[in-house]
């Protein structure tokens, strides 16, 4: 099956479940890969792709008394800006939103929080770079 869009009497034919299906796998299996390196590094998955209307967080962890909000992007190039350059203040906003909505629904007392990403530019633990406190829920 196939999806033609024609633009500018250009056409735009893409089969259908091709570069979004594909990009929804590399982004599985770089969060995958991330999850296991946080374990690894002693957190433990409470949760994985948590959603709420208006957000979602990747990976809710615990780290010791604290909880930890994780956004994982996984770049195959840099032509865009590399991973790290793709959580712009709107994503933050949305990262904000559900992490908030996350604590208003389970009973975590009064506890740390903190907001991690792990940015990956190729689907290898090697290739994972953890900012520890990327951003504030200000």
């Amino acid at each position: 099956m196939a999806i033609s869009l024609k633009l500018n009497d250009k056409d735009n034919t893409r089969k259908a479940f091709g570069h979004s299906d594909r990009s929804r796998v590399s982004g599985a299996r770089a969060e995958d890969l991330a999850a296991r390196f946080l374990e690894r590094q002693g957190l433990v998955v409470l949760a994985r792709n948590y959603r709420c209307r208006g957000g979602e967080v990747d990976l809710i962890c615990r780290h010791g008394r604290g909880l930890v909000f994780v956004e994982v992007r996984f770049r195959r190039s840099a032509s865009h800006g590399g991973a790290a350059a793709s959580i712009v203040p709107s994503k933050q906003s949305r990262l904000i939103l559900a992490a908030r909505h996350y604590l208003a629904g389970h009973a975590h007392g009064d506890c740390d929080c903190r907001f991690d990403c792990l940015v990956l530019d190729a689907l290898s633990e090697s290739a994972i770079e953890w900012i520890r406190d990327a951003f504030d829920a200000a």
